[in-house]
């Protein structure tokens, strides 16, 4: 049992639980996985777990707390993650309107699309989505013993759990979904499900850019 830290194993559960809902995380690494193989996922979901560390710190040093109690900041958070989803999605759409090869995701400036790319986006799409940030303040806590001799070790054991968690479910998410890129389906099929991302993608944006502040 970590200091200050009760309920270990409810945690557990609850985080496992929250992994295999799907959302932005588990749809930018599927399209990757599909789109760039095992190691275009794995990339990808290292920069998605890199920013639930970046929110694990900004929870246990207060940093998350400024989203909840300042409307500004909240909105510039919120506006430029809305913003990020809306390119991914837009160049989703557009290379499944392409066709054949096409109708895989290109980045601009980027013919290889290498690892550091897709790194930086699955940290991106992670980081400047405040949801994200309010759920580690909202979460953590209540796991957290109210005499716990020191806080911030605490906010930061749980995040480390969270974050293994979050590592193990993605890798083995990449390993299976990478199995179905290896099916080798149509044209016509690869154009649509890159135009059904894009589109998820799309609704994910109005949706972040429609979240109220808590």
């Amino acid at each position: 049992m970590m200091a200050g830290v009760h309920d270990l194993w409810l945690f557990v559960v609850t985080v496992f639980v929250l992994n295999a809902t799907p959302g932005v995380d588990m749809m930018i690494t599927a399209s990757r996985t599909l789109r760039h193989g095992v190691r275009g996922g794995l990339a990808t979901a290292l920069g998605v777990n890199a920013g639930c560390v970046v929110h694990t710190l900004a929870a246990a040093f207060g940093l998350a707390a400024l989203l909840s109690a300042s409307a500004a900041a909240f909105a510039l958070v919120k506006w430029v993650g809305a913003a990020y989803l809306l390119w991914l999605a837009i160049e989703m759409l557009r290379g499944a309107m392409r066709g054949g090869d096409g109708a895989a995701l290109s980045v601009p400036g980027d013919t290889a699309t290498s690892a550091w790319v897709l790194f930086r986006q699955g940290l991106l799409t992670n980081v400047l989505n405040p949801k994200i940030a309010l759920f580690f303040l909202a979460l953590l806590p209540q796991f957290i013993d109210a005499q716990a001799p020191d806080k911030t070790a605490a906010f930061l054991s749980l995040g480390a759990v969270m974050v293994l968690q979050s590592a193990l479910f993605l890798i083995g998410f990449v390993v299976l979904v990478s199995h179905l890129r290896r099916l080798q389906p149509r044209p016509a099929a690869r154009r649509a499900v890159q135009g059904a991302g894009g589109l998820v993608l799309l609704f994910l944006s109005a949706r972040l850019a429609l979240t109220p502040r808590p």
